[in-house]
Parts: C-alpha cells; sequence; structure tokens
C-alpha cells in the first residue's frame, strides 16, 4: 500500500474525487463550491491516468464516491469500478441517453446524477 503524502492527510473516511476535463471551469467550480459545504475531502482530476492511479492508492476502509464526465467516465469506470474502497460512481453528462447505455454494465454507477 502507498503512503499518502501530506497534502492526504485527513479525519474523513468519505471522500469525493472528480475527473472532468473541463472541471476548473466557472460551471463547475460553483458546484464544487458546493460540495465543499458538505464534504471537506473533495480532489479534483483533468486527466485519467492520474485520476485512476489516485484511485487505486484510497486506503479500502475509506468510502469514495466518484464524480465523472461521460466522455472521460466511459474510459476509467471499466478499469475502476470494482475496486472495494469505490462507493458509487456518478457521471456528470449533458448527454443522457449516451452514457446511460454504458453505464448500464456498471452497478455502482447511478444514473440520477445525469444533467
Amino acid at each position: 500500500m502507498a503512503c499518502l503524502t501530506n497534502d492526504d492527510d485527513n479525519l474523513e473516511t468519505f471522500s469525493i474525487f472528480w475527473l472532468d476535463a473541463s472541471v476548473n471551469d466557472q460551471k463547475n467550480l460553483e458546484v464544487q463550491k458546493k460540495l465543499r459545504t458538505i464534504i471537506n475531502q473533495l480532489k479534483t482530476f483533468e486527466d485519467a491516468e492520474e485520476f485512476k492511479a489516485r484511485i487505486r492508492r484510497i486506503y479500502e476502509g475509506d468510502l469514495t464516491v466518484l464524480i465523472v464526465s461521460g466522455q472521460l467516465g466511459c474510459i476509467v469506470v471499466p478499469e475502476i469500478h470494482k475496486l472495494p474502497q469505490v462507493a458509487s460512481i456518478y457521471v456528470y453528462c449533458m448527454n443522457k441517453t449516451v452514457h446511460e447505455k454504458w453505464s448500464q454494465a456498471y452497478s455502482k454507477v447511478c444514473t440520477c446524477a445525469f444533467q
């Protein structure tokens, strides 16, 4: 198991990890601000490889919720959905029909997050 760095130190065992190529656009920054009012541990990623590597380093006892864009979600979800530390995955997208189709194969994907 990998050692965690100082920026990963937290007392919570519940975290949100968000992967989206436009995670830092104005609309998403506003959503992040709202999320931080209910949870302190929110990490954002624009790069799928960095995201997957970080998810794999989460302690198994920690509960993690993932938010992924539809475009990147269809790439990363098949590789990470079975990890025990992943509690649920929310797909945040504009094209509900397309992303509902591929996501149905993964029980941890919650379709209620589609826009």
